[in-house]
This record gives structure tokens, sequence and C-alpha cells, in this order.
């Protein structure tokens, strides 16, 4: 560590007490003041801070001394060309992937920030990055780059009791599961949540923040609509798993939501922030980036991260509240993001931006799980950490059907029928995510044996969605 490096105690020292302002600061200090004491950057940066005005036509300090004013100057916007060639881009299970998702691809890989992406063998085309679609950039982040559903993720509890205590305890398994967990856009669970992320100080940094608290206090534990779901299934354990557990069958129980309105409402404030002060083409201007030493994308890596955070908190409580009505505790718990951005480290020793959109982390002995549908189950899984891939794989079967087209061609009843035959409960849920409306898991875990190594298989058996 250089000894002029910039700490945050030492920021704390001369008055900086906003997490915006620190992380300007110390990239600030790193890439411009590298041949400068720690008492002169320190003593330049009390004065950005007393008087902020008089920086705001410097190109160095301007994005630290916009931190400290209630009234941002006009935005000034900056136009963007894509690139003509592509930054590398590796494509697993290719032939599964639609056209137009590794077109959206190709659009990513041109803009002047990308540097590296990968598509997964669950892909299909989304919203500016397609789903499965892992993007590298360097010194950026963008919002619908991560998605509007920050931080949505899986979460796997595994429970030591035998695969008959779901059979044996069925309707206290689906009374449970209408009880203790909450579905859709509106409303919310019907008793108090507390979770200490509701006391995270981030909720101050920012005005967004501060209006946003109230409804992460009232959606806390609670799931949203389309392919979210909480159900109760039964894993099947390999010999020499991760989990350090007996190979055989175990009752487990698997979540899937995000951030709920929090997130939601991040997202679009960001993206429209970042498509005002990033113009791109027509055909990418939702992959508009913020700049990573702005205060504008220090405040959105800031608010993404407490939505991250969020987002595992509501899963918490949805494994608590379900563990305490039932009586029992889990023995191992697996999770992980899979809309999210990171900063990690390239082999070439270049930090980068990783933007995974529906797609999970599959570092070197990282654990996820890849669900496939509501009958045919899915898949724990250790990373490989396959530089390729950007230590990443699937975050599921991926659909191969739009919902539009789903509800369409199938009905209700004859989804039912489907489940009710494979043996499973359902509670809530619609056509539109009928399993004839996704890619066949195996065939999508067979595309990607280069990422993951399989320790485990889940199989659904009582399943709660959000009725559409």
């Amino acid at each position: 560590m250089s000894r002029n490096q910039i700490k945050s105690k030492d920021l704390d020292k001369i008055g900086f007490y906003r997490n915006t302002s620190k992380s300007v600061a110390i990239i600030t200090s790193a890439k411009h003041f590298k041949h400068s004491t720690r008492e002169e950057i320190l003593e330049l940066f009390v004065k950005v801070k007393e008087n902020p005005q008089a920086y705001l036509d410097d190109p160095v300090l301007f994005p630290l001394a916009a931190t400290f004013m209630d009234k941002l100057p006009d935005k000034k916007f900056k136009v963007h060309e894509l690139q003509e060639e592509c930054a590398p881009l590796k494509i697993y299970g290719r032939k599964e992937i639609e056209h137009e998702a590794i077109t959206q691809m190709d659009i990513a890989l041109r803009l002047p920030v990308s540097r590296q992406g990968a598509l997964m063998p669950d892909a299909h085309s989304g919203f500016g990055l397609p789903i499965g679609g892992v993007l590298a950039v360097e010194n950026a982040v963008i919002p619908f780059g991560v998605g509007v559903d920050i931080g949505c993720r899986m979460a796997l509890s595994v429970f030591d009791l035998p695969e008959k205590y779901v059979e044996h305890n069925r309707h206290e398994l689906k009374m449970a599961l209408r009880d203790y967990t909450h579905f859709g856009m509106e409303g919310c669970l019907e008793f108090a949540q507390d979770h200490d992320v509701l006391d995270d100080p981030a909720f101050n940094e920012t005005q967004l923040l501060k209006k946003l608290h109230g409804k992460a206090v009232r959606q806390l534990g609670s799931s949203g609509g389309g392919n979210h779901f909480v159900e109760f299934g039964v894993i099947e354990l390999n010999d020499e798993n991760t989990l350090g557990m007996p190979a055989g069958n175990y009752v487990a129980l698997l979540s899937h939501s995000g951030s709920r309105g929090l997130g939601a409402t991040i997202a679009k404030h960001y993206t429209d922030i970042a498509m005002e002060v990033c113009k791109l083409p027509r055909n990418a201007q939702h992959m508009a980036w913020l700049d990573l030493s702005t205060q504008e994308g220090q405040e959105y890596w800031l608010s993404m991260n407490l939505a991250g955070d969020y987002a595992k908190a509501c899963h918490d409580r949805i494994h608590l509240n379900l563990s305490r009505a039932l009586g029992i505790k889990p023995v191992a718990k697996v999770e992980n993001h899979h809309n999210f951005a990171w900063k990690e480290m390239m082999e070439h020793g270049t930090e980068l931006i990783v933007h995974r959109k529906g797609a999970t982390p599959a570092h070197k002995g990282e654990l996820g799980v890849i669900p496939g549908n509501m009958i045919h189950g899915g898949y724990l899984v250790c990373g490989k950490g396959i530089p390729e891939s950007l230590n990443s794989a699937s975050h599921g079967a991926g659909r191969k059907m739009s919902r539009k087209k789903a509800k369409e061609s199938i009905t209700n009843s004859g989804m039912r029928q489907m489940i009710n035959a494979a043996g499973v409960t359902l509670i809530g849920g619609s056509s539109e995510e009928s399993p004839l409306a996704y890619k066949n898991i195996d065939d999508v875990m067979l595309a990607q044996q280069d990422l993951v190594d399989i320790h485990g298989k889940f199989t659904p058996k009582i399943v709660r969605m959000n009725k559409e």
C-alpha cells in the first residue's frame, strides 16, 4: 500500500462524513495525486469541502466538490459512439440462445467502457443487456446492466429432515406458505418484520433513499411477481458435497426474489440520470453508464449495494418466518445475487466492474443454486472459476417463450394438470410461468459443465407464486 494512500479514517478526521464524499475522495486521490503527500492531499480536500463552488470548473476536483453541494449544477452530457470492434465474448450453449440476445450482447460489447463479456446458456433477450449476460466494464456502472430488480437472488435452506417429512406434513407446509409469505407489488405481510438492514446509515445518504425507507419497512420479507417463488422440496445431496453433509435426501426451502420497490425505484432513477449524461446511439441508449468517479456514479453504487443487502434481508425474513412457523431449523444455507455489479480483479491485474444480469457468480469454490421450473427442479452447484465466463454461470433454465407467448399458448388448466401429475402442489402461479415456457434445465447444465460442478439436485414439492 502506498504511503500517501488516503484511507476512510483520514477523511473522518477532516469532516468527510458522507460515504459518497469519501468514495469520490479516495478514487480521486488514487487516480490523480499519486505523487502528492497525504498531508497535501488532505489539505486540498479540506479546501474543496469548505468552498466547493470554487472547484466546479476543475476537471479533477469537480466530482468531489459536487458531493458537498445541496444543489448540483446543471448536468453536462457527453456523446459516445459505439466501437467498431467488439470486446471479447464467450458464448455457452449458443444453439439454444435466440439471435436477439446475441445481438444485444454485441451492442453492449461495443461500448467504449466494455472490456469483456460472456453469455450464459439460459440467455434470452431483455432490456439493454440480455438476461444471462455478463459484462465487464472499466470504472463505470450501467444501471440497466444490473437490471430493474437489483439484487434478485436465490436462497436455499437445507434441513436435517428426511424426505418423508414433506409428505407427512404437506398440509402444514402449504398453510405456512399461505400465511407467512406475501407476493405482488401491493400490500405486505400482516405481522411486523424487522432486520438490521433497516438501520443501515446508507438510508440517510441521499434524498431518494430517505424517501424509500418507509416502503422498505413495509415490504420487508415479501416477494414480487413474475417468476419469483418460495417453495418447499427435497434436495438430493451427492457424495462429498460442499455442504459437508452425508449423501442423501433432505427437506429444503428455496426462494427467488429481489429488492422489491426499493430496487426498482433506484434502477429507474439512476437509469434516467445515466441517459441524461451519457448519450449513446438509439439502439444502445439503455446501456448508458455512470462514471464511478462522479457523484451520480457513487450514489448509484451506494444505492445498489443497499438494495442488494435489502434483497438478502427479505430472504432472511422469508426463511426465518417459515422455519419458526414450522418449528424447524436449517443446518445449511446457500445464497447469492444474480442481478448485480461487482468490483473484481481480472487475471491481468486490472479491476473491472462485472455486471451479471440474470447470471450467478461462479468463482472457484463458490456455491450457487440454479433452478429449473416448478416440476423439474434445479441444482446445487459449486463454481470452477473460469475466466472466459467472467467467473459466472446461468441463474436458471432460462425462458424459451416470452410471457406473452406463454399466456397465449398455454392454458392455466393445462398447466395445473401437468403440475398435479408431477405431484407438485401450486399456490398461485399462472401459465406465464408454466414449465413449458422454460428451456430444459439438463440441457442448460450440460452446456455449462465447464463452469460448475453439481453437488445436489433440488425437486420442488409445494410451490408458492404470485397469481398474475
